[in-house]
């Protein structure tokens, strides 16, 4: 039961109690036995009340200020044990017709997933999240380097790429969607005000609208040599699922803190509605400024910062009035900061570096489908080489609980101060 419902009833409770101790029945003027026996219930069942809500309250509470959830996982421990028996190789075998015990798996656990999710998988479902476009992997163009042949692709060197960060930021991420997803939303509550005796109280609606998730769909074609498929060693499984889920991870991250392109979900930037601080004097005033902003709206919950690395070095070169660094944790108040190159450094069309300060728990990520791997032996181009197309798809949006939870620090650049003047030293 929901906090709200816990408090509806203690409502009903004190009323009811009211009412018996404004209406005694007794000949003396006080409660007879039976409405006394009454009230003790009452009161008995509000106590027990009282403790449910400082419970419920606290899990709420705890719901709100927890690290993201991953993406992967079906919450079925026995599924999700053998679901990572079955690599995405053993996936593309079993499209194409496999008959190795993986490659049967691979179709059994796709089953059981489309049974559980009530979709139905244009190919097979697998269970990392989804990848975005990559390029394509032949013989010609490294393909064969994933082939055993006297390498080691245990020591496969990846390449160097941003990290995701918003899950790790808080943001919460619901599964397991069907349909498009509307969460009602409190905007304004009814004003309360002092009158006089007989004196009548001014009427005031509570307003509500509607946070929304409908699905935006990202996914990859990807061309694969049938030697890698026929060849590869057990090592390129884990690289595949590696590469899968990292690009995802990216690609989801970058949607969640701007997006706002061509079918992409609105990020936390493209939000309408979130706070700004525009042309701060110093980064050190622009994010008190931004503190100030969510203060004032009673923002809560573990709020971060998310800037760029550029930013970073602006804040680490600033030194104080005897040349000695100021500290980077003393330009951000302290507050936990994260920076990442998935952040835009291209704002405006110009060098402007995003910033964001706010509670990272009111961002969510809506999922509404896992990674359905659909394998195309027969594409001109892949067929005249022997090859197959891989197509890679799965389903997710991102939304902003409440605006006012973010601000946005807009026109910082590199050349913008780390401090104000008066505490800036000269280099």
């Amino acid at each position: 039961m929901s906090v709200r419902n816990l408090l509806e009833r203690r409502a009903a409770i004190v009323a009811e109690m009211r009412g018996i101790t404004n209406n005694p029945a007794g000949d003396d003027g006080d409660l007879t036995p039976e409405q006394a026996q009454r009230f003790d219930a009452l009161k008995a069942e509000h106590d027990a009340l009282e403790q449910r809500i400082a419970r419920v309250s606290f899990l709420e509470d705890a719901e709100r200020r927890m690290q993201g959830q991953p993406l992967a996982g079906t919450g079925d421990r026995h599924l999700d044990r053998e679901l990572q028996q079955v690599g995405v190789l053993d996936v593309i075998r079993a499209a194409l017709g496999g008959t190795d015990r993986n490659a049967g798996l691979a179709r059994e656990l796709s089953n059981e997933l489309e049974r559980r999710s009530g979709r139905r998988a244009q190919g097979l479902f697998w269970r990392p999240p989804p990848a975005p476009e990559v390029r394509v992997l032949t013989s010609a163009s490294g393909g064969t380097s994933l082939v055993p042949t006297e390498h080691r692709p245990d020591l496969y060197i990846a390449a160097l790429t941003a990290s995701s960060v918003v899950r790790s930021l808080g943001a919460r991420v619901i599964s397991g969607l069907t349909g498009n997803l509307s969460i009602p939303r409190e905007t304004d509550s009814p004003a309360v005000g002092w009158v006089a005796e007989n004196a009548a109280l001014s009427a005031d609606d509570a307003d509500f609208d509607a946070v929304t998730l409908s699905p935006k769909h990202v996914g990859a074609l990807t061309e694969v040599s049938r030697n890698m498929i026929l060849q590869a060693s057990p090592d390129v499984e884990a690289l595949m699922q590696q590469m899968l889920g990292r690009n995802v991870s990216q690609a989801i991250d970058r949607a969640a803190i701007k997006g706002g392109g061509s079918n992409e979900p609105d990020g936390v930037l493209e939000t309408s509605g979130i706070q700004t601080v525009t042309s701060p004097a110093s980064i050190f005033e622009g994010i008190a400024e931004a503190v100030a902003k969510a203060d004032a709206e009673n923002v809560g919950g573990s709020r971060a910062i998310l800037t760029t690395p550029e930013i970073r070095k602006t804040a680490a070169l600033a030194l104080d009035a005897m040349g000695r660094p100021i500290g980077v944790g003393t330009v951000f108040h302290g507050i936990p900061t994260t920076f990442s190159n998935q952040v835009p450094k291209n704002l405006g069309g110009g060098a402007e570096h995003g910033l964001i300060y706010g509670d990272w728990s009111e961002l969510l990520i809506g999922v509404w489908s896992e990674l359905d791997i659909l394998v195309n032996p027969y594409e001109s181009t892949a067929y005249s080489k022997g090859n197959v197309v891989i197509r890679a798809m799965a389903t997710v949006d991102v939304a902003v609980r409440h605006p006012k939870a973010f601000v946005s620090v807009e026109d910082v650049t590199t050349s913008t101060p780390a401090m104000p003047a008066e505490d800036q030293g000269s280099a």
